[in-house]
């Protein structure tokens, strides 16, 4: 009875949507707020926006993209602020076509899709209310009703631009139906929808012999021909092609660098002129959005032909490469994942990220920084701190090649191999080995990749196998140590007493004695020592701590061993230094004494409660562990 009354309220709330009047009740609606006259760029614009902005380290993130799409954000701020925020502001950008280029699986039709729901769900709401003359093939803008001689006092008064002229089926009607009565024309609401075709449409090229051109620019109803005596009369002409269903909105081109050249020359002058040619009639207005997408060696063939020169200068070509983030990236498979009919699987912890970690190897391109390796850049590029670089060096490396993410492994291809070990193995749970080795075996049935590439990507599934061994490791050793946090709180508190002393020349106070003592060098060495910190480095390591600490003291915060990168890995491999040799014993022996079998299920648990395993990938990371430690 829940999902029947839900089905009642959505019919009630629908219902309060509507609106219809007259032109003078819209004209009324328009001195109150002329939002409903905005142009179709700048309600996409609005609608991107509405969904809030976040101000980050000089950059904008547009949260409508966050749900879906992963990584791009810097590609989403260009998309934004130099096409849709400039078009929206009427600048001649508005007049170009947004062509989407980059790899494939790369995410293109992802956005497009996101922009064409999100306008369905923006024009029910207040601000993004869509009215049109009703019975308009082609729902247009009431505005379009005011003769030309008059259109700059209604500008004036009501705030708005009027650009465009009525359809010939809203002409004849004016004259016939109203006898040119303006005022008494009946405006509607209008929800845009892609399924009902009103402000939203789709072209998608098929064999140039059979296609028509009708399929975007309307047809002769030759079946009222007879009625109405002439093909230049409106009544005898169906206005349903895409570009006219298309209007107030946005129109998709799908594979646009396919189609034949008779369709993309409709695109020059709807581009330039805001209208185009259909049957025999003027030129018809439209206000759509015309965004396609391509992959890039189409686009490559396209510009090499100089008899699409005219075409080509009236687009706006934005580059959509693939995400560069491994913590990005496993979120395109969970996604992924959690839409198919496997979700009830379980994937072991790292399983993605092994899979991520080569997916974004295969992208990235060889840095000229010195003593930047791939992994390194790609550790960067995930926001982890590596030794020797800082944020401005990775903005420098980020701006050294314009067509860095445009190649490598696609999600499509990862998530297929993952899906193969999903199906294969028949198992309640799959791990980062079981998913790497699928990478690999399917390797060999890759359709478009040479051999020098698979000696390359095989080295890539190496270092993600190394990789995901350093994860196993720490992960396992972390959970043998009874309360990790306080361990190492207690470890990162007495080697801040033994610096600060150092420091200061001074001495510290045994707790429980009493006796003044000196630092414990050998504490602080055997901390150092596990992140390279030289003999000769330790005194400017140990004073940069003591400055940082007072640094986050004069503002009030608490320094703690997470806060320091570098600090943090010390530590902890401290910590797992004094019980590898434990780990190793307790996970490699085949035939456990009780105690160390009650070890082994305490750090099961801990796996299971704490780090989202399962209890069969925990028994096997155990086992793994093991043997890495004894070899």
């Amino acid at each position: 009875m829940d999902l029947f009354r839900r089905l009642a309220e959505h019919r009630t709330e629908s219902e309060k949507l509507t609106w219809s009047g007259t032109f003078r009740d819209y004209i009324d609606l328009l001195r109150r707020d002329p939002a409903p006259a905005m142009t179709a760029h700048a309600r996409v614009y609005d609608m991107i926006v509405s969904h809030g902005v976040e101000e980050a380290g000089g950059h904008r993130r547009y949260k409508f993209f966050e749900k879906e799409i992963y990584g791009l954000d810097r590609t989403m701020e260009k998309l934004v602020e130099e096409y849709f925020h400039s078009a929206a502001r009427r600048l001649d950008v508005r007049k170009r076509i947004l062509l989407l280029m980059g790899p494939v699986s790369g995410g293109k039709s992802t956005i497009v899709t996101m922009l064409k729901r999100g306008l369905e769900q923006y024009a029910r709401t207040y601000r993004g209310a869509v009215y049109a003359i009703k019975g308009c093939p082609m729902h247009e803008d009431p505005l379009h009703l005011v003769p030309n001689e008059l259109r700059s006092e209604f500008e004036k008064e009501l705030g708005v631009r009027i650009e465009g002229n009525l359809c010939p089926s809203c002409q004849m009607r004016l004259r016939t139906e109203f006898g040119g009565d303006i005022e008494s024309v009946p405006v509607e609401r209008v929800f845009l929808s892609e399924e009902n075709r009103i402000g939203i449409g789709t072209f998608s090229p098929s064999d140039p012999k059979s296609q028509d051109i009708a399929d975007l620019t309307g047809s002769i109803d030759f079946s009222t021909i007879t009625e109405y005596g002439s093909e230049s009369d409106p009544r005898a002409y169906r206005f349903d092609g895409e570009l006219n269903k298309a209007n107030r909105g946005l129109m998709e081109f799908q594979e646009m660098l396919k189609c034949d050249e008779k369709f993309l020359w409709n695109l020059l002058s709807l581009t330039q002129e805001g209208n185009f040619k259909a049957g025999r009639f003027a030129l018809i207005s439209a206000d759509e959005l015309i965004v396609a997408h391509t992959n890039e060696s189409e686009y490559r063939a396209f510009i090499s032909n100089k008899k699409n020169e005219a075409l080509q200068s009236r687009m706006i070509v934005m580059p959509v490469p693939y995400n560069l983030r491994v913590n990005d990236e496993e979120k395109i498979y969970a996604k992924l994942i959690g839409q198919s009919d496997m979700s009830h699987i379980h994937i072991a912890p790292h399983a993605l990220r092994a899979a991520a970690i080569f997916s974004i190897l295969t992208r990235l391109k060889d840095s000229k920084k010195q003593g930047m390796d791939l992994v390194k850049k790609m550790r960067l590029y995930d926001g982890e701190e590596v030794e020797g670089f800082k944020e401005a060096d990775l903005k420098e490396i980020q701006n050294e090649y314009a067509d860095e993410g445009m190649s490598g492994i696609d999600p499509r291809y990862v998530i297929n191999r993952i899906s193969s070990a999903l199906i294969k193995h028949d198992l309640p749970c799959i791990n980062a080995l079981d998913v790497l080795r699928a990478l690999k075996d399917g390797l060999d049935q890759h359709p478009s990749i040479t051999k020098e590439e698979r000696e390359k990507y095989l080295n890539f599934i190496s270092v993600a196998r190394k990789e995901y061994d350093s994860l196993a490791k720490k992960e396992v050793q972390k959970a043998f140590v009874y309360s990790f946090e306080e361990s190492a709180r207690t470890l990162f508190e007495n080697y801040l007493d033994n610096i600060e002393a150092y420091c200061n020349w001074a001495k510290i106070r045994d707790p429980l004695t009493g006796e003044e003592m000196d630092p414990d060098e050998r504490l602080m060495r055997s901390i150092e020592e596990q992140i390279g910190v030289s003999e000769n480095a330790k005194k400017a390591f140990r004073e940069e701590i003591l400055i940082r600490m007072s640094a986050y003291s004069r503002k009030g915060k608490k320094f703690e061993h997470s806060t320091h990168e570098r600090l943090r890995e010390a530590i902890e491999k401290k910590l797992f230094a004094d019980l590898k040799d434990i780990v190793k014993i307790t996970t490699s022996t085949k035939t456990p004494d009780e105690n160390q079998l009650k070890r082994i299920n305490e750090v099961s648990k801990r796996l299971i409660d704490e780090h989202g395993y399962c209890p069969v990938c925990a028994n096997e990371l155990l086992r793994y562990v093991g043997s890495l430690l004894n070899r």
